[in-house]
């Protein structure tokens, strides 16, 4: 687990480097040197008088170095590394501790720290240099403010995750058995939160009773943290403690003695008030795992969209000339922890398909979740080739884009089939739907609720960015192994 640590602060302290390094050279070169002449400078500018001092000190001090190598460029990202070095020694800018009170420091006092020491390492870097007095002083202020508020940005995956569609302010969570005035209520990871509601006094030796009560409001509600009280119990049981575990969530148990389980989890606990708070964060895709995923499905979209687009066109034309506009269907589909979006789709039913579904009830094939008709009269005559090639799901694309699916994951289902979910199957909900997946690539036509089931779980407790990107590589030869497909 150290390994994955060190690994995950060297990626990015590699990216603070690289971002850092160029945002400073362009701000340098761009607005703190001047390139205008001046009189003591001998008519020479700003900026060749830094290269003169860089070279006059290479050859005091540092002759064994190459004069190609001793740039400004170089001399900054070397200064920035070392900064960075010092700055990753505290504890306060390389751990963002959640179960900590939010009013133990604001944004203001991170922000403040970071500025300090920044401040006082870029004095000691343009005096060591001699070009202090060659740089814009009003531009220099600016700059003192700019370099903190990037890092402060990027202090953690929490300001990248919301930019790829993320944020935790748009979580949500739930609360058993805790006191309305709890002081545990102010804890950071509560606070940035959104409580969606309090469920008191409920039995926590009734294990099936609280299951019902979360598996109820999971199906209703976008929950992405449980934060539970259990006062004087120091043991949960185990059919209670497997659920949590295997429901993929953020889980904050509150205690009074430290509580010991019947599983082997990662997990941490921290005593705080003399009450220990244990919390584990089983949501597979959050953080650095969700920002690479999010990386990796923008960029394969855009290049598919490109190379789609020729496609995109011709169907649309098609369609309109068989049956009309609308060309591209909207539907309100279950994704990421329950939250509703809309998802595109090239139309090939009939218009209003959707609404007859009760009225064809009785020829589905699937008794359970999986709508699906075989012969479906709805089908536009003459589209059935789009759907055997999923060229339908061609929009979904835009679906990746905006961040409501990922390339890869199980398919996103109607809000009336996941209310049909038993409590292990809403785990499907945990994971980012998808545009293919391990169903799309093994047994993609099948009507067999059971092997949707089997599928979807299998992904989701192997899931990785290798798995991801194998699934995309044999996706397009699935497209000819079977025929129909689509919901």
């Amino acid at each position: 687990m150290k390994i994955k640590s060190y690994l995950k602060y060297a990626v990015r302290f590699l990216f603070l480097q690289v971002l850092l390094t160029f945002t400073s050279i362009f701000y340098f070169e761009n607005y703190l040197i001047s390139k205008s002449e001046c009189a003591y400078c001998i008519e020479k500018s700003f900026r060749l008088q830094v290269d003169y001092y860089l070279l006059d000190d290479k050859s005091r001090f540092l002759s064994f170095v190459d004069d190609r190598y001793l740039t400004l460029f170089s001399v900054l990202a070397l200064f920035i590394f070392i900064f960075l070095v010092i700055l990753y020694s505290t504890k306060f800018y390389t751990y963002v501790n959640e179960l900590t009170f939010s009013l133990d420091r604001s944004y203001l006092d991170e922000y403040m720290s970071i500025y300090l020491l920044w401040t006082s390492s870029l004095v000691v870097f343009l005096t060591l240099s001699r070009i202090s007095g060659l740089v814009s002083r009003a531009y220099l202020i600016l700059f003192t403010f700019l370099i903190p508020l990037i890092l402060l940005l990027f202090r953690n995956s929490e300001f990248v995750s919301s930019l790829l569609g993320r944020s935790i302010t748009n979580e949500n969570y739930v609360v058993i058995n805790l006191e309305e005035d709890s002081v545990f209520r102010k804890l950071r990871i509560a606070t940035f939160r959104k409580k969606i509601k309090d469920i008191n006094n409920i039995d926590l030796n009734n294990p099936d009773l609280v299951i019902s009560e979360i598996d109820s409001l999971n199906k209703t509600e976008n929950i992405n943290l449980i934060i539970m009280n259990i006062g004087d119990k120091n043991t949960i049981d185990k059919k209670l403690e497997d659920y949590l575990i295997n429901l993929n969530k953020k889980i904050l148990i509150i205690s009074k003695d430290e509580v010991g389980f019947n599983n082997y989890f990662i997990n941490r606990v921290e005593n705080i008030s003399n009450y220990y708070l244990t919390y584990f964060n089983n949501d597979i895709q959050y953080g650095s795992k969700y920002i690479l995923k999010r990386g990796i499905d923008i960029l394969l979209s855009i290049i598919a969209f490109t190379i789609f687009s020729p496609i995109f066109l011709l169907l649309s034309l098609y369609i309109f000339y068989l049956d009309g506009s609308p060309v591209i269907i909207k539907q309100n589909r279950v994704g990421l922890h329950g939250e509703a979006f809309t998802m595109y789709k090239f139309r090939t039913m009939k218009k209003d398909a959707h609404k007859m579904r009760d009225e064809l009830e009785e020829l589905n094939k699937n008794d359970q979740v999986i709508f699906k008709i075989e012969n479906d009269p709805r089908i536009i005559s003459g589209t059935q080739f789009i759907r055997n090639f999923s060229l339908d799901e061609i929009p979904q694309f835009i679906n990746v884009i905006k961040g409501d699916m990922s390339i890869v994951g199980p398919r996103p289902l109607f809000d009336e089939d996941t209310k049909l979910f038993n409590e292990n199957y809403m785990r499907r909900l945990n994971v980012l739907p998808g545009i293919t997946g391990l169903l799309q690539i093994n047994e993609r036509n099948t009507d067999e609720f059971s092997i949707w089931y089997k599928y979807d779980i299998e992904y989701i407790e192997n899931w990785s960015l290798y798995l991801d990107l194998k699934i995309i590589f044999l996706t397009p030869f699935s497209l000819f192994k079977s025929k129909a497909k689509g919901l």
